[in-house]
């Protein structure tokens, strides 16, 4: 595990580089969500995205600029995003677009991804496959009844092939979530849905490799704790993140930092 916790280390380095690119761009990117699901995110693709049986949704579709700089860093983008993101006729849109590889379903409005995984899971126990879906959250985007509305069907119909990630990094568009909408026991209300759960440090890798490893005959449930705009100190845990368009100045302290 450990040679494979270094290459995905160093790329979430390369990623994060990336995304920093992006909100150098003329329009800017959603960063701070982005840095803060970047771990998850990638690690997410390395280990399971190879398998067409798989699939990984990014339900908080605003950090586009996160799951363009995985497939980007993960060789499955030729083109690199930061060149033409957010431009006129560009694939790279700010929010995921299925016209690129490995993006099934495009997730511009929230709360949609619980329910597309759902039916990918079910898709795959009626086909008698072994594929699994992954969906991948944030904590604001809970406050969304169709989640709730969703999982309810996978706890009901024990789709243990579907996982849930949120990306908790207590904050959204308005400001802290605890302030707008909180999310009390979080972990507490997915076991009473039947899920199994898991709570872990979303930017240690060796955790989020285990915690998706988990073999369970239930659905599972990851609850990452996260720190808005990971790895940019400027940025970390400030609610002001959520979204930026910085200079190219700004960008290039910001990666020699990253190392």
């Amino acid at each position: 595990m450990l040679s494979t916790v270094n290459k995905l280390h160093e790329q979430t380095i390369q990623a994060r580089k990336l995304i920093i690119d992006m909100a150098a761009t003329e329009v800017g990117c959603h960063i701070g969500g982005s840095l803060s699901v970047i771990d998850v995110l990638l690690t997410s693709f390395a280990l399971y995205g190879n398998d067409e049986r798989n699939r990984i949704i990014l339900s908080k579709g605003h950090a586009a600029a996160a799951l363009y700089s995985t497939l980007y860093v993960l060789g499955w983008l030729q083109d690199n995003p930061a060149d033409s993101y957010g431009q006129k006729e560009s694939l790279f849109t700010g929010h995921p677009n299925y016209l690129l590889p490995h993006i099934p379903f495009a997730t511009g409005s929230l709360g949609h991804g619980p329910a597309y995984g759902a039916g990918w899971a079910l898709s795959q126990r009626l086909r008698g496959e072994q594929g699994r879906s992954i969906v991948i959250s944030g904590d604001g985007e809970l406050q969304e009844g169709s989640c709730w509305e969703a999982l309810q069907v996978i706890a009901a119909k024990q789709l243990h092939a579907y996982t849930q990630i949120v990306d908790y990094n207590g904050g959204q568009n308005d400001g802290l979530v605890q302030d707008i909408s909180p999310l009390p026991q979080l972990a507490d209300r997915f076991s009473s849905f039947g899920f199994e759960v898991r709570e872990i440090d979303g930017h240690d890798l060796q955790q989020i490799t285990a915690a998706l490893e988990v073999k369970t005959n239930r659905p599972l449930a990851i609850i990452a704790h996260t720190i808005k705009g990971k790895g940019i100190a400027a940025m970390e845990g400030n609610p002001a993140a959520h979204y930026a368009k910085i200079s190219r100045a700004q960008a290039c302290k910001w990666k020699e930092a990253l190392g």
